[in-house]
């Protein structure tokens, strides 16, 4: 990226207009009083996010309107009475759809945020939906609050978690179950918000549910591996028992054990890690979102916050313990490995020097085999050696050399044993300063010193 100089010379970060940005790209909706709102979050991969782009101009297109050239974080339009916002976020897309068009006044559910839209766009969504809900946004500045019981029947007689947050600005009714229709329902009666305010209520809304879902993800994978994690850890503690106490130790047969059951933490680590750090995020925001409520309690009704603490912090406790017990495990298994390995490389260096020692007792009866062949071989080539000694001095003879060849003879034989003696020994001395010259060139220690 190219580098900005501003009017007064100075030189910009390249990234400096971007994080300007990106701290306004998610403002909070001004939602009017009455209002039907649908909220949907769904996961999808980068193909599938990039097809979602391409779904959402069928829409612009249904209504009459220029799409968008590029991709952003955030989209807002406004279709008439609809509203469409998508957001971008790391694991999942989510959509707002804002109906303006109703009237105060029956069932709140019976219009949506999806009313106005086109037939058949919606399923047609790429990707898995995770959450979706309506908020049904009714103004009691204008008529009076419903009583409990026509409340109830709105959410098909569940049972009830109720609000009074911003200080008692606004009434929140919502069982955070799904419905008959397959979607989760919030009641917000505004009391005496600003559109703005109570944009940012619903907003506050809209990601406690979805991001507690998306906290819970993790929750079916650690009731998963919990049962194998406790016999894992009873047979990694039976190994340790017999390391201890045991005097037959198959060092081999207890390795294999250790190395499958860290080839299964391994596995688990692997398939787990990310979602249960994207659990602990997850509840953090809703932790954050639910103080930012400023809630005061509906009498005889949990708030949104005490269910929260009530269900989801246990849950999200459960996956944290979860992962602590994988880590610890892990490192057990590798404490017990590692001292396994140490008992197989002594037991490897004891046979080694029992291997050595043998070696070096063969080496000695060798020498002396050597020393008594040698002893045998000067022997022999003296021998043959006077006998050529013996023909010649018979042919010398013969021929008419006056010489005596039994003496001449007799005096070679004391000649002719020391000198193969000294040859036979110098060869042997030479072969040996050969070999110990190898063995030194071989050594890297020697290189180092050289």
């Amino acid at each position: 990226m190219e580098q900005m100089v501003n009017q007064h010379g100075l030189k910009m970060h390249p990234m400096r207009q971007a994080l300007y940005s990106e701290l306004h790209s998610r403002p909070f909706q001004v939602i009017p009083s009455p209002a039907r709102i649908t909220h949907i979050a769904v996961m999808c991969n980068a193909e599938q996010s990039a097809q979602q782009f391409e779904h959402l101009k069928e829409l612009y297109s249904f209504y009459g309107v220029t799409p968008p050239e590029k991709d952003e974080l955030c989209y807002h339009v406004d279709f008439d009475e609809l509203r469409v916002r998508r957001e971008k976020h790391m694991e999942f897309t989510t959509y707002t759809f804002i109906n303006t068009g109703i009237e105060q006044g029956g069932n709140p559910f019976e219009q949506t945020g999806l009313s106005p839209l086109p037939e058949g766009w919606l399923a047609k969504i790429p990707g898995t939906v995770i959450s979706a809900f309506h908020v049904a946004v009714e103004d009691a500045r204008q008529t009076d609050e419903l009583n409990l019981p026509l409340v109830k029947r709105f959410f098909e007689g569940m049972r009830m978690v109720g609000s009074s947050p911003q200080d008692g600005d606004a009434r929140v009714w919502t069982t955070f179950q799904m419905h008959s229709d397959g979607f989760g329902r919030f009641l917000i009666y505004n009391k005496q918000m600003s559109d703005s305010q109570l944009g940012r209520l619903t907003q506050r809304l809209m990601e406690i549910e979805t991001y507690r879902l998306m906290a819970l993800l993790s929750l079916p994978t650690a009731r998963e591996i919990n049962p194998t994690l406790g016999d894992m850890d009873q047979k990694l503690a039976d190994i340790t028992d017999h390391l201890a106490h045991g005097s037959d130790i198959n060092e081999q047969q207890l390795l294999a054990k250790l190395t499958d059951m860290a080839s299964w933490v391994e596995d688990c680590r692997a398939r787990a890690t990310f979602r249960f750090s994207a659990t602990y995020a997850y509840h953090d925001l809703v932790i954050t979102r639910l103080e930012e409520l400023r809630e005061d309690e509906v009498s005889g009704h949990l708030t949104i916050t005490e269910f929260m603490t009530r269900r989801l912090t246990p849950a999200v406790k459960t996956c944290r313990a979860t992962s602590n017990r994988l880590e610890d495990l892990s490192r057990r298994i590798d404490r017990v490995a590692d001292m396994m390995r140490t008992r197989v490389e002594l037991s490897i260096q004891s046979q080694n020097q029992e291997l050595l020692a043998s070696m070096d007792q063969r080496s000695q009866i060798q020498l002396m085999m050597q020393h008594t062949v040698e002893g045998l071989s000067v022997a022999a080539i003296s021998y043959y050696t006077i006998g050529l000694i013996k023909y010649l001095l018979e042919a010398a003879y013969n021929s008419g050399v006056d010489l005596n060849k039994d003496l001449l003879l007799g005096i070679s034989v004391p000649i002719v044993i020391g000198l193969v003696a000294f040859l036979t020994r110098k060869i042997h001395k030479r072969f040996l300063k050969m070999a110990t010259d190898q063995s030194k060139k071989n050594d890297p220690e020697s290189k180092g010193k050289r």
